[in-house]
């Protein structure tokens, strides 16, 4: 069973995460985005950014390790065996771009059980090195309870 004293805490704030140009490039290039500021950085300058922009979706990366670090925490009591997803979201407060540092704030918002399952909303924040937020991921991850 999740323990549910996690219901309204915040974890620590992540280790600063390194957005490279090498990165940006390869998740565009898996996920077939082709528009040119996710590989030129000249295309990118042109268009008014500092460097290549990450496809929304990016933030994903930085993100799910962090949560799978937590969910695997026995101290949690999270059957990550049986977890698949039930939502997720995406919201860019600004594009992330290569040369951005960013820290990950993972809050628990919700824990609830239903019809055998056992539904954990978290909330990222994702911050640069002034404080700003970048973005922020949500997800809703369901695991079926212990009968």
């Amino acid at each position: 069973m999740p323990d549910e004293s996690w219901v309204g805490r915040s974890l620590d704030p992540s280790d600063p995460y390194q957005v490279s140009r090498v990165k940006i490039r390869e998740f565009a290039t898996a996920i077939g985005e082709d528009s040119r500021i996710c590989h030129d950085v000249g295309a990118a300058r042109a268009a008014g950014h500092p460097d290549v922009v990450a496809p929304p979706t990016f933030a994903a990366t930085i993100t799910m390790p962090l949560i799978e670090a937590f969910l695997r925490d026995p101290a949690f009591g999270w059957d990550y065996s049986r977890m698949v997803h039930g939502d997720q979201s995406i919201t860019l407060h600004r594009p992330i771009r290569a040369g951005d540092e960013l820290v990950t704030v993972i809050h628990v918002d919700d824990l609830s059980t239903r019809a055998g399952s056992h539904m954990l909303t978290l909330r990222c924040e994702l911050t640069d090195a002034g404080g700003a937020t970048v973005a922020a991921t949500k997800a809703m991850l369901v695991t079926q309870a212990a009968s």
